[in-house]
């Protein structure tokens, strides 16, 4: 399965993103917790180099508490700075705000040090649907920004504004111009950052059952009643959909319905928390 999506508008969400980060002081980078490695744009990174970064690991209560300690250790070896977020709580919203004044302390300073306050200007970038706007409701305590499960829902950039003296700036979600490496973009795919209209269901239904067969084979089976998954992936789809009475009378199984159900119960947890990128080990 070859996977390819750069829509126009992507193009003029970057182009847009190079003039605004020249006039914000920082940048906070959402990555979402189930695929972090492949949620790294390098594109933001070439464009954001200049500015201190806070990552935001989203969506963490969908991933093993210790699949995401992992990235936690990985990014602290590291050195940067990071927030571990569920994104719907709130509750990581005073760590997250006194990171940014955190990262913030030297412009801060200089500005007090004229007699001056300072706000904070953020600009928060990420690829589709890693909760981008969602983190920044949950910042405001109220909802702003647009949000959805589905990519492309922010197309304009848009500016909040919090209590704390600390502007931030949601930006549209964008994938590399290329996907040199397919199998950050297949998990990019797994987790909703791709919209499905460029997809061929049954070909990304196929690689969910090929990763499950190796990582998760326990809960993939559990939830469509099978005894194991067969390496006849064709033969998995038919007991699938007999299982659920995914039928099409004397036409056979449906296989569109099948596909959707798999996928669908995937990115949504129905086949249990999966983490698919793991920090680098240690050499």
């Amino acid at each position: 399965m070859h996977i390819q999506w750069y829509p126009g508008h992507m193009t003029k969400a970057m182009r847009m993103m190079h003039e605004s980060v020249k006039q914000v002081d920082c940048v906070i980078y959402v990555l979402d917790c189930r695929a972090v490695a492949s949620c790294i744009n390098p594109k933001f990174d070439e464009m954001i180099a200049s500015k201190p970064v806070l990552y935001i690991l989203s969506k963490c209560d969908l991933v093993e508490k210790e699949d995401a300690k992992k990235w936690t250790a990985y990014f602290s070896s590291q050195g940067k700075n990071f927030v571990v977020a569920d994104n719907i709580s709130g509750r990581q919203r005073t760590a997250i705000i006194d990171k940014l004044r955190q990262i913030n302390r030297p412009m801060l300073e200089k500005y007090a040090a004229k007699g001056a306050n300072k706000s904070i200007r953020a600009m928060v970038v990420g690829v589709p649907n890693t909760g981008k706007s969602t983190l920044i409701n949950s910042l405001c305590a109220s909802k702003r920004a647009v949000t959805g499960d589905r990519p492309g829902v922010t197309r304009g950039k848009q500016w909040v504004s919090l209590a704390e003296g600390i502007e931030l700036l949601d930006t549209p979600g964008a994938v590399p111009p290329a996907f040199e490496d397919q199998q950050k973009a297949l998990h990019l795919a797994f987790i909703g950052s791709i919209k499905e209209d460029v997809l061929y269901l049954d070909d990304l239904a196929i690689e969910i059952i090929k990763y499950c067969r190796e990582k998760n084979q326990a809960a993939f089976c559990e939830r469509y009643r099978l005894d194991s998954i067969d390496d006849d992936n064709v033969r998995v789809f038919d007991d699938i959909a007999k299982n659920r009475g995914y039928l099409l009378g004397k036409k056979g199984y449906d296989y569109d319905r099948t596909a959707k159900a798999i996928v669908y119960d995937f990115k949504n947890q129905k086949l249990g928390k999966i983490m698919l990128d793991f920090p680098p080990e240690k050499a």
